[in-house]
């Protein structure tokens, strides 16, 4: 058998490849940034060709690596999966799942006790992570995701299409803090998701005010804060109806009834070949029938 590469030196390779920065897979590695680029380097020594451009301190992967990524993200997989399987002794069903906390907390959770009911056997290892889409495959099996669009060559179901809400502290709505009209949102601090980051644009497009400027835009990476900052007065936050809704706070109310579809969606996505695996497939089938 021909002598293979440390196997370190190719999850450091595919992760920076996945992720675009060595900055990010560095982190996902739980490796310092010299550390992870020593790995990569080790790689490419042993192939004996460059697999990225280097460009101002930057990676991006060449043709040489693209060949090399998606000839070997299936082996990869494999492995993973072989793992699995002897780990378990056959008798769990294990689905490592990315979830965004507040689509977690509001929606997933409440039915997770049902889908355990239905399939014992099936348990889910669940994480957070902001790089949810590079990871499939690699530490993830499937993902819940908010974005505008999924990348064609990865299996994807839509999970919903809402309407954006403008949330804030009842004291906006109601008393003599009250707002009397959107223009009076440039008095206002606004509060957005780094994942929704053009969904007050749609909204301000819908209301007929493109040119519209708050006091200032303040950047969340968490849902539930961002509901809890709206309701401690710190901010018109820019969320989903289901947010709203779900949330159940009665220190909240839904600013300036204007219909404004969302230009983000959830959306379920793995890799096709995850959804060859038992735990996959019988999560998808639950998630699409529960309709979540």
């Amino acid at each position: 058998m021909r002598r293979l590469p440390p196997l370190t030196a190719l999850e450091a390779f595919v992760q920076v490849a996945r992720l675009g920065s060595v900055k990010a897979a560095a982190e996902e590695l739980a490796l310092s940034t010299p550390a992870l680029s020593r790995r990569v380097q080790a790689l490419e020594r042993f192939i004996g060709r460059p697999l990225f451009d280097r460009k101002h301190q930057a990676l991006e992967i060449n043709a040489e690596g693209q060949r090399l990524l998606d000839d070997i993200a299936p082996a990869l997989d494999s492995l993973s999966q072989a793992l699995e399987n002897i780990q378990s002794g056959g008798n769990q069903l294990r689905l490592r799942l990315a979830v965004m906390p507040l689509f977690a907390t509001q929606r997933l959770f409440p039915h997770l006790g049902k889908l355990r009911q239905q399939h014992p056997q099936l348990h889910i290892d669940i994480e957070t992570t902001p790089h949810a889409v590079a990871r499939l495959g690699e530490g993830l099996d499937a993902a819940i995701v908010l974005s505008k669009d999924i990348d064609p060559a990865l299996y994807a179901h839509e999970l919903d299409h809402e309407e954006v809400y403008l949330i804030g502290r009842r004291e906006l709505l109601e008393g003599p803090q009250a707002l009397a009209s959107p223009t009076e949102l440039a008095q206002q601090t606004i509060l957005l998701h780094r994942d929704m980051a053009m969904s007050f644009d749609a909204w301000k497009e819908a209301a007929g005010l493109p040119d519209l400027q708050p006091l200032a835009i303040d950047n969340y990476d968490s849902g539930q804060l961002m509901l809890e900052a709206a309701a401690q007065g710190l901010g018109v936050a820019v969320m989903h109806a289901s947010h709203y809704e779900q949330s159940g706070d009665p220190r909240l109310v839904r600013l300036f009834p204007i219909h404004v579809e969302s230009p983000y969606r959830y959306f379920f996505v793995c890799r096709p070949r995850a959804l060859q695996t038992r735990a996959v497939r019988i999560f998808r089938d639950w998630l699409v029938s529960a309709d979540i």
